[in-house]
């Protein structure tokens, strides 16, 4: 019987590896919406996830480029932070892709768009560039970011979520499991309601 445990266990790891690899396509959350706890051993519980009418928290992106822009200095407009966990990767890339061919909606409801991830700054500018997004990409290498907004790491990637953030600093509205595919609709008439 211990053999056979071993085995599962291995073949647990081996299947969680396979699918991080081919892409970002694992689900963001545990069923039900709920927040997936970090996967680190000895880890303590993730903090509740923020919920619509909470403070955004007021952080610094890193954007690809170099430049430094407070969330707080954002106010007066809608803001979508979204994580994602890995650039170039079919699922991100679809979740992008939707973004960007949905930005003249996205912009005529006036929102502001940050893409977060953990890798480094050429990276999301070579993802930037290959896909003609036309939106920033924050750099989170050491999960500032992630932590600021209670998004789970999963081998040092964020989980896909998003927070819709309204023009007075407030979250509107939250989504803890992220279809890439339907994910720019979802914003669009989340932003207009």
């Amino acid at each position: 019987m211990t053999s056979r445990t071993h085995l599962a266990s291995l073949l647990g790891v081996a299947l969680a590896a396979l699918a991080l690899a081919a892409g970002c396509d694992e689900p963001s959350s545990a069923p039900g919406g709920a927040a997936e706890k970090p996967s680190q051993a000895g880890a303590s519980a993730q903090p509740a996830a923020l919920k619509p009418g909470d403070a955004a928290p007021d952080v610094t992106f890193t954007l690809h480029d170099g430049r430094a822009v407070k969330l707080s200095s954002l106010q007066g407009k809608q803001v979508l932070v979204y994580f994602y966990p890995k650039d170039d990767t079919p699922g991100c890339t679809v979740q992008a892709q939707g973004l960007r061919d949905g930005w003249a909606d996205l912009q005529a409801a006036g929102l502001e768009v940050y893409g977060v991830s953990t890798q480094d700054a050429q990276s999301h500018q070579a993802f930037i560039q290959k896909y003609e997004l036309p939106f920033p990409l924050v750099v989170d290498e050491g999960g500032a970011v992630s932590s600021a907004f209670r998004v789970p790491l999963r081998n040092e990637f964020a989980s896909r979520q998003s927070f819709l953030i309204d023009k007075d600093g407030k979250i509107k509205q939250v989504w803890l499991e992220v279809d890439p595919k339907e994910h720019a609709a979802a914003i669009l008439s989340a932003a207009k309601s």
